[in-house]
C-alpha cells in the first residue's frame, strides 16, 4: 500500500523543518515551513517509480514551491530509480525524487531546485488554508478508499459530538466549532436536523458518524478531535 511510504517520507520532510500532513487538496502529502508566507512542499507517493507518478507531480506542481515524488526501491535495484533517463526527467521538471527501502529508510535520488516559481497562487492558498485548519494529521498520505478527514469534516464531527446528548442552539456550539452556523445550515453529510429556529439536533446518520469516528475531548485545549 502507498500509505506504507507516507510515514518514512513524512519523517524525512519533518527533518528538513516542514510540518507535514497527508491527503490535502488531492495531494498525497503537503508540508509547510514555519515562515510567513510558508514554503509549500507537495509529495506524491507510488509503490514504484512510473510515468503516472510523474504525471501526478506535474498536475500538483503549480501549487507548490517544491515537489517530491517517492516510491519503494526495487529489491534487485533494477527499477526506475536506477534509470538515468527517469532521474534526468525529474531534474528537468524540477522534482525531487526519494526512494524508500524495505526498512523504511529514505534515500535522496534527486534534489529539487530551490525557489521554484509559483504559477497557481489560488490553489496554493487553498492547500495552505486546509493544512493550517486541519487538527493534527488524521489521514495517511496515499489513502484512496476511505473518506478524507478534512478540516470541514473535523468541525462537523465536533458539532455532532456537541449535539449527541440532545438539540442545542447554534450559538452554544460556536466556542468549539466557529463555523457551526454554516455547517448546520448546509448539512453536507445529512447529520443534522433543525428542531426549531436556531436549534439543531442529530440525525441517525449523525449518530452513526460518531460511532465511525469516535471523538475525544481535550479538556486543556477545549477541543474535540477524532480518536
Amino acid at each position: 500500500m502507498e500509505t506504507a511510504l507516507y510515514l518514512p517520507v513524512k519523517r524525512f520532510l519533518e527533518g528538513l523543518g516542514f510540518t507535514v500532513k497527508g491527503e490535502i487538496g488531492g495531494c498525497d502529502l503537503v508540508g509547510l515551513s514555519a515562515g510567513d508566507p510558508p514554503v509549500v512542499v507537495i509529495g506524491e507517493l507510488k509503490l514504484a517509480f512510473n510515468l503516472e507518478l510523474i504525471l501526478q507531480a506535474v498536475d500538483r506542481a503549480p501549487a507548490g514551491d517544491e515537489v517530491w515524488i517517492a516510491a519503494k526501491m526495487s529489491s534487485r535495484g533494477k527499477g526506475r530509480e536506477s534509470d538515468a533517463r527517469y532521474r534526468n526527467l525529474c531534474r528537468r521538471l524540477g522534482f525531487g525524487m526519494l526512494g524508500v527501502t524495505e526498512r523504511g529508510q529514505v534515500e535522496v535520488l534527486v534534489k529539487p531546485p530551490t525557489a521554484a516559481p509559483r504559477r497557481e497562487p489560488k490553489v496554493r492558498s487553498r492547500l495552505v488554508a486546509e493544512h493550517q485548519r486541519r487538527r493534527g494529521d488524521p489521514v495517511l498520505g496515499g489513502s484512496t478508499r476511505a473518506p478524507i478527514m478534512t478540516a470541514y469534516r473535523q468541525q462537523a464531527l465536533t458539532c455532532a459530538s456537541e449535539l449527541a446528548a440532545g438539540p442545542r442552539r447554534v450559538r452554544d456550539l460556536r466556542e468549539r466549532c466557529p463555523d457551526a452556523g454554516k455547517i448546520l445550515l448546509h448539512n453536507v453529510y445529512g447529520w443534522f436536523a433543525r428542531a426549531d429556529r436556531g436549534i439543531y439536533g442529530l440525525t441517525e446518520a449523525g449518530h452513526a458518524a460518531l460511532k465511525r469516528w469516535p471523538q475525544q475531548v481535550d479538556a486543556a485545549a477545549g477541543v474535540v478531535s477524532p480518536l
